[in-house]
Parts: C-alpha cells; structure tokens; sequence
C-alpha cells in the first residue's frame, strides 16, 4: 500500500477501504479540523481512466454547493498519489444503520429519503446525474440528518456513459446503458427506500442476467411495504422513466404530501428524532468517537525526531535508587488495597523481591500481549463516502477483551541471586470456539482495472463474530447470462472477527470474452446460495 499522504494534514485511521481505494480520517495541522481524505488506490493511480474519473469526482463535489452533500475542501495530484480532502460527517452509513438497527419505522425512511433526495436535487439543478445513489452512499447525522456522497461514477445529465452502477439499485434504462437522466436517481433512492422498510432489496437475482430482467420486467413489490406510501414507491420504481418523477426535487414534493396525509405535520421531526436515538446506540461508530485514544491500545502514531545540532533528546532513565523506592511505593499500595499487614521490619531489597514474586505470573503476559481484533477493510459505508466504512470499519472500533490474570495458587520459587522470578503459572485455557454465524447479506461488485484483470469488491454482513469461509470463482461467457466458462483457480479467505466485511479480490483473465463474471460465496451459506456479478467488455459491445 501506497505511504503517500497529503502534505498538510495528521491522519489517524482507516474509516473505510474498497476497490477504489482507502478513506482515512484526518486533522488540518494549521486549524485543526477533522476531514476525511479519500486516496485513489495505487492499482488504479496508474491507469489515466480512473485518474481522470478521480479529477472529475472532485470537480463535481467542487462545483455543488448544497447542505445535504458533503463538501469538498480540495483536490491534491502528485506523481505519488491523488487525494480528495472532504468534510468529515459525524455520522454513519445509511447500510451500517440498516445492519445494526432496520429496518425503519417510515417516519425514520421518509426522513432519510427527504434528506439524500434534496442531495440530488440540487445535483440535478447543475446537470449533474449520481448514478450509484443506494445506502453505502447515504450518511446519517447524529441529528437524524442525511447527506449524499461518492460522486466516483456520476456524468453530466443526458451523458453516455456506458453500463453502471449497482445493480441492485440500477433503473431499467442504466442496464441497456441509456443516456444517463435524473430519472434514474430516482428509482435508486426509492429502491434504497423499499429497503429502509423492509430490509430487503426489492428485486432478487441468482445472477447478473436475472436481476436485470427482475429490473426491468418484474412487478413492482407495492404489498411490501406500509399503504400509505405505497403510491410512492409505486410512482419511483416506475419501469418506464417517463413515469417516474423527472427531477428529485419533484419527487421531494409528492413525498412530503403523501408523508403529511399519512402521518402528520410532525412526521419529519419524529422521523430526526428516530434516527438520532438509532444512532445513538451506536456511539463507537461515529468518526468522532475515533479523534482521540479510548485506552492505551488505541491507534496513535509516534513520531522521533533526529537529535538536532543544538542539542541531543535524552531519555530519562530511574537510578538503582529510584526503581527500589518506586517499587516500595507501588507494594505499600497493592498491600493496602488488599489489607495486608506489612512485616514490620522489610527492608529495601525484600520489598522490592516481593514485588518482583508477585507481579510475575499470567497477568503480565496478557496485558502485554492484548490487541485489537484485525478487522477486514469499508462502511464507509465502503466506503462508499467520507465516514463509511461499513467497511470494514465498523467492528475495527471494538477491542479485544483482556482476559483478567488469573492469580497463581502457587508459591513462586526465586533465585536470590538476582531475583529472577520462576513462578509457575497455571495452564492457559482457551476459550470456545464461537459458534458459525448467519450471513445474512452476500453482495459483489466487479470492476475492469485493465486489459485482462479486474478487481471484485464482496461485502457481507454476518449475525455474529465465528468464523466464515468465502470463496470467489472467476468465469468468462460470451454473452450475457450465457454459458459461464469457468477461468482460473478460486480463491479463498477464511475470516472472523466481525460482523461486516469488505474484501477486494484481484483476478487476471486468462481467457478472451466478452463478459467477465465473478461468483462469491460463503460457508456458512447466505440465503439463496452464491451470488454474481458481471462487467461487458466496452469493445464486445454488440450494436
């Protein structure tokens, strides 16, 4: 990984990672405010594509001046890296809220949809399309507010810019890869609606094939979802674009009507205040909760400076003297803790040997051994956006329990000559095993990073920490949802340690196709088995 940084700022930690790349949290060193900084990822640096798409991501964020989309403080292009330095939200992803806490009451869905909607607008207003509006890209504030982020595949409405998107979200039109319209945000955010509700994607699909004809062919499921905004989603997951609203601020409009009818004049403020309680039960995901150490294991980066000319840095060390005296001192306060009577007459050097006896045993080992769970990369939601991280971010907050030592029952034998401690320390005992956890959702994301080779981004959430098994398959057709040929070895990753996981896979084709497709599943397996996704080769496309 790329050890570039932007000059100017302090980071601290990783909020969210993906294909694209890494979000970190950051500190403006000359005023001190906290900003996220999305890092454009080494694999793709190299290619002028994504560079490109890059620049135009922060061009956009640039030219948008809105309260429901984060901000952009600047653009920074080296030979050694690209950076967008955004606001940091102190919030959490959309997906994250879902996870831990859906679905939503429709107050609370009504709330978010108005909020990420006004985003949208006032990119429509500036011919701007999202294109890839769904809930990794929504953060929600600890105020119950929303903001729209990742701009990474937006265009200029009427653009043509091929097949994208994520097909879980995408509109009928974006399949056959339409010029790009606002009409299209809208069927995502009302997808991404239906899934506040019910916590699940209005269309399912085995396949990348399936699910675009689910898309464009399917009824709309209306009789999931509460009556009284039944007409909404009816109106937004309209198959044709001619029937939807045009604009989300259109949309916007009917929705506030139809939310007022339904459940009153004070349906938003409940909704913020929904919200706000949600995520307040989830205080360790908030990037505010990550600016400074929660304990003495948390992240930190020390710097050493070079002795200067001037002067040499001198580390401070205790004279003989000085570690006996601290060392009585810390024994009078273990004895007094404990209600110990001292021996009368102990001198300097037997106090200090009973406290070298005593402090040795399993205790030590384990604080000095205790570390954080390592958590997969991201939110960030990802990080899909400034504080995602679902990524793989979520769990990272969380530590590692430090197991209490266990005092000996033993009376420990010491070597008087110079105090070494042989204490025999009772056999360490190793806890269960947890037990395998439920995946509940399976989504992967394919993307062309060259000629030959592509990365797959597989997110998954699980019902508990144990051990899960995924195994990516790689494989070649020549037309969409034909025969898959299979290409190369699978690959497979043993995990634990979360409930959120984002794993970038790398592949290189070995085969000439048409259309690529990468297969992800797990063991223990996710409803309805394995799930895929497929990317056209742009100079396969049939006319």
């Amino acid at each position: 990984m790329s050890t570039w940084a932007v000059p100017g700022y302090t980071e601290s930690l990783e909020l969210g990672s993906g294909a694209s790349g890494r979000v970190v949290l950051a500190v403006h060193v000359e005023t001190g405010v906290p900003v996220a900084v999305k890092y454009l990822s080494d694999s793709l640096r190299t290619q002028p594509g994504f560079v490109q798409g890059f620049r135009s991501e922060a061009r956009l964020l640039g030219g948008l001046e809105s309260p429901y989309v984060v901000g952009l403080y600047e653009y920074v292009e080296s030979p050694d890296g690209a950076a967008i330095v955004m606001e940091l939200v102190d919030g959490i992803s959309l997906r994250t809220l879902l996870i831990r806490q859906g679905p939503l009451v429709p107050e609370a869905a009504l709330t978010v949809l108005k909020g990420s909607l006004l985003g949208l607008a006032d990119a429509h207003r500036v011919g701007v399309v999202h294109r890839d509006y769904k809930p990794e890209n929504v953060l929600v504030g600890t105020d119950g507010s929303s903001r729209l982020v990742d701009f990474g595949i937006a265009v200029d409405s009427g653009g043509s810019a091929g097949i994208a998107g994520t097909p879980a979200y995408m509109a009928p039109e974006q399949w056959t890869g339409a010029p790009a319209s606002p009409a299209a945000d809208v069927y995502a955010a009302t997808a991404t609606f239906f899934e506040c509700l019910t916590r699940r994607k209005p269309y399912q699909g085995e396949h990348f094939a399936e699910l675009a004809l689910r898309h464009r062919d399917a009824p709309i499921p209306v009789e999931q979802v509460p009556e009284a905004v039944r007409s909404l989603v009816a109106r937004g997951l309209a198959k044709n674009p001619a029937e939807r609203p045009t604009h989300a601020e259109e949309f916007v409009r009917e929705l506030e009507v139809v939310a007022g009818a339904a459940y009153g004049p004070d349906w938003e403020e409940r909704g913020r205040r929904a919200l706000a309680a949600l995520i307040a039960l989830l205080p360790l995901l908030l990037p505010s909760a990550r600016t400074s150490p929660a304990s003495t294991t948390d992240f930190a980066r020390t710097v050493l400076r070079q002795p200067s000319a001037e002067g040499r840095l001198r580390l401070w060390l205790p004279g003989r003297a000085g570690l006996v005296l601290s060392a009585v001192l810390v024994l009078l306060g273990v004895l007094l803790a404990y209600g110990v009577p001292l021996a009368p007459a102990a001198s300097p050097r037997e106090a200090a040997q009973a406290l070298a006896t005593t402090s040795a045993g399993p205790g030590a080992d384990s604080v000095a051994e205790s570390s954080e769970t390592p958590t997969p990369s991201a939110t960030p939601t990802a990080p899909t956006g400034p504080t995602a991280p679902e990524s793989p971010t979520d769990p990272a907050t969380s530590k590692s329990p430090t197991v209490p030592a266990t005092p000996s029952t033993q009376s420990p034998r010491v070597d008087e000559s110079n105090l070494v401690t042989t204490t025999p320390t009772t056999p360490d005992v190793d806890p269960p095993p947890p037990p395998p956890p439920a995946v509940e959702l399976l989504e992967p994301e394919l993307q062309r990073t060259g000629p030959t080779t592509a990365t797959a981004t597989v997110r998954f959430e699980t019902d508990g920490p144990g051990p899960v098994t995924l195994t990516v398959k790689w494989f070649t057709s020549g037309e969409p949802g034909g025969q898959l040929t299979p290409d190369g070895p699978a690959q497979t990753f043993k995990l634990s340690g979360a409930n959120t996981y984002t794993v970038p896979v790398d592949h290189a084709f070995q085969t000439n196709a048409c259309y690529w497709t990468v297969q992800a599943t797990t063991d223990p397996a996710s409803p309805g088995g394995g799930r895929t996704a497929q990317v056209e080769l742009k100079e396969c496309v049939v006319r």
